[in-house]
């Protein structure tokens, strides 16, 4: 077990980073894992924007300040199942999604990913290299499910989830199935360090990481630097099943589009630093010309009075 003191030590902008792999990265390969962070959070501030003004008028989930975790898995993961938890934004993008069908699943249209009956928790995308399944609103049995489906399938298979989520009695149970089995399942926790807005020293000393380690998997703690996620993901998943625990913060409220005070620290903010230290900085603003003109144009509001019929 861990105490109080020793899990707040852990959960840091730097933890388990490995700071030189930015510099052994491919200048182009770094370009598009923030051209894929810019994407999601351009889109997500379209999102906030359209709550505000009345369009979008039913809970979301945004992916706002966790980002890196699903550019930098989209960078190495392919040809996989996927199973998302509720807060899968970042997921659908990242991985190839279309971002109109998306805006107009948020929407409620026919034209939405999931003709607009899934709404922002129940994301679906089945695309060319990635079938991504919709998650049905119980905490955590997307983890059961993607278990269920390496085993019936043998394809391999990518299970998202929340440090909240970890704490369902049947997460642990379909983790060490998996590894009893041998089932080709990449378990990743997206630890936000609440659930809703309670911490995680205030629910439990242990280590979901110890846990996984325990059930006899490989598994690593690891704030979500996206070069390290992607350096972590890439060992883990030659060895499958394997657990990987990403320490970040959640820009906005657990459901919809409102802060709680700014979030100990923003990683694109912080990639944005980085890359400019390598001199990209014309590059960057491309990226993020671009990639903001896109979401403009997407989320403009004429554009969704017509959809809309207003």
């Amino acid at each position: 077990m861990r105490t109080k003191e020793a899990l707040e030590v852990m959960r840091g902008a730097d933890y388990g980073k490995i700071p030189e792999l930015i510099r052994f990265c491919p200048q182009e390969v770094s370009l598009e894992l923030y051209q894929r962070i810019c994407l999601v959070r351009s889109f997500e501030a379209g999102v906030i924007e359209a709550i505000q003004q009345g369009f979008i008028t039913y809970p979301v989930y945004l992916s706002t300040g966790q980002e890196a975790i699903a550019a930098a898995l989209s960078m190495v993961i392919d040809d996989y199942h996927i199973f998302a938890q509720h807060r899968s934004h970042d997921i659908f993008l990242t991985f190839g999604g279309d971002p109109a069908r998306l805006r107009d699943e948020l929407l409620g249209l026919p034209s939405g990913s999931s003709k607009g009956k899934a709404g922002s928790n129940c994301l679906q995308y089945h695309g060319s290299q990635v079938t991504m399944w919709g998650h049905h609103g119980l905490i955590g049995e997307n983890v059961p499910q993607a278990v269920g489906a390496a085993l019936g399938s043998g394809r391999k298979t990518m299970c998202l989830f929340g440090d909240g989520a970890a704490e369902e009695d049947y997460v642990f149970a379909s983790m060490g199935f998996a590894v009893t089995h041998r089932l080709p399942v990449f378990f990743v926790c997206v630890d936000n360090n609440l659930s809703i807005l309670t911490p995680i020293e205030t629910r439990r000393t242990w280590s979901l990481t110890e846990v996984a380690r325990a059930l006899g998997m490989p598994a690593v703690d690891v704030t979500d630097d996206p070069w390290t996620v992607m350096h972590h993901a890439t060992e883990l998943t030659a060895n499958l099943p394997a657990f990987m625990n990403c320490f970040t913060c959640r820009g906005r409220w657990h459901v919809g589009a409102g802060t709680d005070g700014p979030p100990d620290w923003d990683r694109r903010e912080i990639v944005l630093e980085e890359l400019r230290g390598l001199g990209l900085e014309t590059k960057l603003e491309a990226i993020e010309h671009q990639t903001q003109d896109a979401m403009t144009q997407l989320w403009d509001r004429k554009t969704l009075q017509k959809l809309l019929g207003k």
